[in-house]
């Protein structure tokens, strides 16, 4: 699915492997943001129903155009979904290490138009394959609070497992706290569902 072959880069004195982006599915393109990307991003980064279970909330525009700065270069954590046959922007991906070795946590943001549609599943399966092909990873990670089934349902579909529910793990201010769900995936199982 992947373009290009996959390049590393020193961090910490660890070998840390860069995604080689784009990468192509059926339907969708998953690349780096550019910067004028934040105009598309804004309009579903700034729904508050696409926005509810996501940490930070609605976006402004200005945090829309820091997002995208931030998500431009090898340094990014979270990259664009665009639909292949209209070259336009739906929403993005998470991946990116997350606090192990080999270990990487995906997550999914939508606009509200294509939710519904496999797209998440679609490009999460993508960026599976390639982290588990490719990167040669060992564990991928996901989160979602209990009140969102419509992610949890994705992660389902995707073969990972819940592994924890985290009570009042999120301060969302006001005294208010969010729980969390807590999926993964192991490399052994992800090429086990191969031989089914």
């Amino acid at each position: 699915m992947a373009r290009r072959n996959a390049g590393s880069i020193e961090r910490q004195g660890a070998i840390e492997q860069v995604l080689a982006i784009p990468i192509e599915t059926h339907r969708l393109i998953i690349r780096q943001f550019e910067p004028d990307d934040w105009a598309g991003m804004y309009e579903y980064a700034s729904d508050p129903q696409v926005m509810a279970y996501i940490p930070e909330g609605q976006f402004t525009q200005a945090q829309a155009r820091a997002f995208v700065a931030k998500n431009v270069g090898e340094h990014a954590k979270e990259f664009a979904v665009m639909l292949k046959d209209e070259g336009k922007l739906i929403g993005h991906m998470v991946f990116h290490p997350w606090f192990a070795p080999r270990t990487h946590e995906i997550g999914w943001v939508f606009h509200r138009a294509h939710q519904g549609k496999g797209h998440a599943t679609e490009a999460a399966l993508a960026l599976l394959d390639y982290g588990f092909r490719v990167l040669k990873l060992h564990r991928v990670i996901a989160t979602c609070q209990p009140e969102n089934p419509a992610s949890y349902r994705v992660m389902i579909k995707i073969g990972m497992r819940r592994e924890g529910h985290f009570q009042e793990c999120i301060y969302r201010g006001d005294d208010q706290w969010w729980d969390e769900y807590f999926y993964a995936v192991l490399e052994k199982d992800w090429f086990k569902t191969e031989g089914e």
